[in-house]
Parts: C-alpha cells; sequence; structure tokens
C-alpha cells in the first residue's frame, strides 16, 4: 500500500472515531429546551426520520442527526406510537430506547362492575382525568349507541367495566367513547341465542342481575327470577331500582326508606311491573351472559342469606321463612 493510501484509510479511521465519538457524546447528553413538560403524539406508521424531526421540533432532542445515527445502530428495533411526556432533560439515547419500549404515558382506570355513570365520573375525577360534571355530560351523548339501543337517552349500561389506559390529556368525551367501543367488543363476541331480547332489554335485565348479586354462580339463577316474575307479570321488586331511582332524584343517603319503595319514578320497579326504563349500572360480561342464559329454574323470590349470597324459592312461603331465618341470624350476630 502506498504512503499516500495508506494517510487516506488513516485519516478516514480518525474522522469515523471522532464521528463516531461526537455521536456518542452528543447522543448521552441530557437535553431538553422547555422548562414545561413536552407532551408528543407520534403517530402510527411514522418514519424513523419523521419521528427525529418531530423530537427535535418539539425541543426534546438536540440534533435529528445524531437520533438517527443512533437508530441506524440498532436497525431491527422499532419505535412505537403513542402519546409520550417528556418532563425532565434527557440524553437522545435514553429518548430513542423509551420509544423503542413503548413508553408512553397513560393512567390506568379501573372500573368495577356494577358502576353507574355517576360513580364512573367521581372515580375519574379522583384521578384527577376529568370533572365530574363534564364527565357525566359526557355519558349524556347517546348518538355514540344510537345504532345499538335507538331508544337510549344517555350511555348508562355502555360504559362497560373493564381497566383502561388513559392519556393525562385524555378528553371526557374522549373516555366514554372508549368505554361505549369496548361494549361494542364485548357484545360483539356474546354469540347471543336466536331468542335474544334486544339489546335495550339485554342491558337493562344484566344492570340489574349486576346490582343484586356479586356471586358468579347466582347471576344465572337471579335472572331466572327476573324473567319468571315479568313472565307472570309479578312486579320485580329489585332494591337497586329504588336506589337508582333515589339517585336520580338526588335524595339517596345510604338506606332505602319507604318514601323511596313508594316513589312514582319510572325506575322504581316496586310500583311499576316490568323492566325499569333504561339500565341502572353498567354490567359486566358475566351479567350480560347470565341475562342471555339464564338458569333453567322456576324460582320467583330470593333474599340475602347468612353466608354472604341468596337463597333461592319457588313460593311465598318459602321465601318468607328464608326471610325470617336471614333476619334471625343478623339479630344473633
Amino acid at each position: 500500500m502506498s504512503v499516500v493510501r495508506a494517510r487516506i484509510l488513516i485519516a478516514v479511521i480518525v474522522a469515523a472515531v471522532l464521528w463516531g465519538l461526537w455521536i456518542l457524546a452528543d447522543g448521552t447528553r441530557p437535553y431538553l429546551h422547555s422548562t414545561d413538560p413536552v407532551w408528543l403524539e407520534i403517530p402510527k406508521g411514522s418514519s424513523v426520520s419523521r419521528i427525529a424531526r418531530q423530537l427535535e421540533a418539539a425541543g426534546v432532542i438536540r440534533s435529528r442527526v445524531t437520533f438517527l445515527w443512533l437508530h441506524y445502530l440498532r436497525p431491527v428495533e422499532t419505535l412505537k406510537a403513542g402519546e409520550y411526556a417528556f418532563e425532565q432533560p434527557a440524553s437522545a439515547l435514553e429518548v430513542l430506547d423509551r420509544l423503542i419500549r413503548g413508553d408512553v404515558r397513560y393512567e390506568l382506570v379501573r372500573i368495577p362492575e356494577g358502576y353507574n355513570r355517576f360513580e364512573i365520573a367521581a372515580l375519574v375525577a379522583e384521578r384527577g382525568l376529568s370533572t365530574q360534571p363534564e364527565f357525566v355530560e359526557a355519558t349524556a351523548n347517546a348518538a355514540l349507541v344510537a345504532d345499538l339501543d335507538p331508544q337510549a337517552e344517555d350511555l348508562e349500561g355502555y360504559l362497560f367495566p373493564d381497566s383502561y389506559r388513559f392519556s393525562p390529556r385524555a378528553t371526557p368525551e374522549q373516555m366514554v367513547r372508549a368505554m361505549v367501543e369496548r361494549s361494542r367488543q364485548v357484545y360483539a363476541d356474546l354469540a347471543s341465542p336466536p331468542n335474544a331480547p334486544p339489546v335495550r332489554e339485554l342491558v337493562i335485565m344484566a344492570s340489574l342481575i349486576e346490582k343484586e348479586t356479586g356471586v358468579p354462580e347466582e347471576r344465572p339463577l337471579v335472572a331466572a327470577v327476573f324473567y319468571n316474575r315479568l313472565r307472570r307479570g309479578i312486579a320485580l321488586q329489585c332494591d337497586p331500582t329504588v336506589i337508582y331511582a333515589a339517585l336520580l332524584e338526588n335524595r339517596y343517603d345510604g338506606k332505602i326508606r319507604q318514601s323511596h319503595l313508594n316513589s312514582p319514578s319510572p325506575y322504581n320497579t316496586y310500583v311499576h311491573r316490568g323492566l325499569p326504563p333504561g339500565p341502572i349500572a353498567n354490567p359486566g360480561e358475566a351479567s350480560l351472559r347470565a341475562a342471555l342464559r339464564p338458569a333453567d329454574e322456576d324460582y320467583l323470590y330470593f333474599v340475602a342469606n347468612q353466608d354472604g349470597g341468596h337463597t333461592f324459592s319457588r313460593t311465598l312461603a318459602e321465601h318468607n321463612l328464608a326471610v325470617r331465618l336471614y333476619r334471625k341470624s343478623v339479630s344473633n350476630q
């Protein structure tokens, strides 16, 4: 090899080393050109070069060139879409690692089965994601389920209880829409039998079942009781409907009173026969399945028992005995 070529090769190697050292130094230097947290939405399908430009323009990294070179050293790694919050200075390498991991910013919100829309609103408000009135207002948008339930006046019953990951900047409308979409997914997977009731009746029945028992194996039995009473024209006398009526009237204090039982509210199933005019809560999948497939039993009554479940009866005499036994066990305790 000639001296000239050797010198050129050495120069190239030195330049490459210096370039590599500069990239390494620049890529490991913390940077954030903002005193406030920076929120950045990485759309699905974004190229690495587009992401690099976004990061540079937002002041998250100093140089998109450095970011691109760091990524080229890890060509098999993909960058995840999503919403990211950059609150502290971080190096381009750290930012790259976050996007590879998909370390997006979100709040985990778990909606328990049987919560009504007011309780969900309070839960969301506690997490600081919305005010309670704003969330309740968002749940009034019945247009989101107009194809499923043309009679719906709000979204009660269609805010599916599940765990959700919400951006801290999610709007009440976005959160409500996510819950409704989850409901649609569950309904699509239910495999309804040919004689299934309309969606509205199914959801109303499932909401009553959900509020009456938390014991999984009892749900089909509770469903059987309610369907049997409906067929015979007997009032459902479902206490949770009385509570819901009182909640709507803003006069429930944690106890069922005689005035509640006498309320003319259409939700009061002690006064009005048949199903209430709408769901009283947001049922989970097990209650929906029980409403679709009730137990093949001729029970007409049930009452709480000392074991945390319920005693089911076919006749009023059996039911009255079960009530007396339950009251006796309560008084002995």
